[in-house]
């Protein structure tokens, strides 16, 4: 035999089926079965990675989602425009943000004549479409604009009519809530953009009884946690919006599903709401 002869391989003999490559929804269910075992493994053997500390136990009790970055790419960016998690990576598709911040966009669907101004009228015809009965509709319309005209005005001087301007909707965002919508840290500029890990953080952390929805005592115990010191009136303001989704947007059993909230923070789900009325 020649010397070439023993430097080449022999041909690779077919294997039979049950040796083949595996099918790939198989791999895909392994990576994900074994993703959180690698997770675990990097936490235990580097402690920087860890979420939860032994000592502290609402650290094990409100627990983060250490794979988010292999469901959404850079869960740490806050969007502008889109209100994105794993299962929306573009935000609501086929939805026109108009070049507006995901707050601005929640804000809009009470401009009912899209004059980038919103009157209480505007508000209470906007809860009336989405579901909200007259009485619950016309107290929630004064108080939401009584807190918000004024930080949105474009100068120092109120408004007689209590107007909320959307192109300054970033300053009336309030404390003790789930800081889905950024913090920019002053009066003048607050709270624009998505942050996709803070709002996965809400079914992670208060999610129990199902990973994806809330139920009312799961909402209330979200609220408490979230509140801030002395933070009165951000107590009562998310108090007042999350209660007022739950009464609007949940399921037959209660809950209140991961897109439901997804959609109430760029007003998607308005928008479905006031169709599904008109339908019915």
């Amino acid at each position: 035999m020649s010397t070439v002869a023993l430097l080449v391989p022999p041909p690779t003999a077919a294997r039979p089926p049950a040796l083949r490559s595996r099918h790939p929804a198989f791999l895909q269910r392994s990576c994900k079965l074994g993703s959180s075992r690698v997770t675990a493994a990097m936490s235990s053997s580097d402690p920087s990675l860890a979420t939860e500390a032994p000592q502290a136990a609402v650290t094990s009790e409100r627990r983060l989602n250490p794979d988010l970055q292999e469901q959404l790419a850079k869960p740490y960016l806050a969007r502008a425009m889109s209100a994105v998690d794993p299962s929306h990576p573009e935000g609501s598709k086929g939805r026109d943000s108009k070049g507006m911040s995901v707050l601005q966009q929640h804000a809009a669907f009470f401009d009912r004549n899209g004059d980038g101004v919103i009157y209480p009228w505007e508000t209470f015809q906007s809860l009336r479409a989405i579901g909200l009965g007259s009485p619950s509709a016309f107290g929630t319309s004064i108080l939401l604009h009584l807190v918000l005209t004024y930080p949105t005005q474009p100068g120092w001087m109120p408004s007689p009519l209590l107007s909320i301007h959307i192109k300054n909707i970033h300053r009336g965002k309030h404390g003790s809530d789930s800081e889905t919508y950024d913090t920019e840290g002053s009066f003048s500029y607050r709270a624009c953009r998505f942050e996709p890990a803070k709002f996965d953080a809400i079914f992670s952390k208060f999610g129990k009884t199902r990973p994806n929805a809330l139920s009312e005592d799961e909402i209330n115990a979200m609220l408490k946690h979230n509140r801030n010191m002395y933070d009165f009136l951000g107590w009562a303001a998310a108090n007042l919006e999350w209660k007022l989704l739950h009464k609007v947007a949940k399921d037959k059993e209660g809950f209140l599903q991961r897109e439901i909230v997804r959609g109430a923070f760029d007003g998607s789900l308005f928008e479905r709401l006031q169709e599904s009325k008109k339908s019915t």
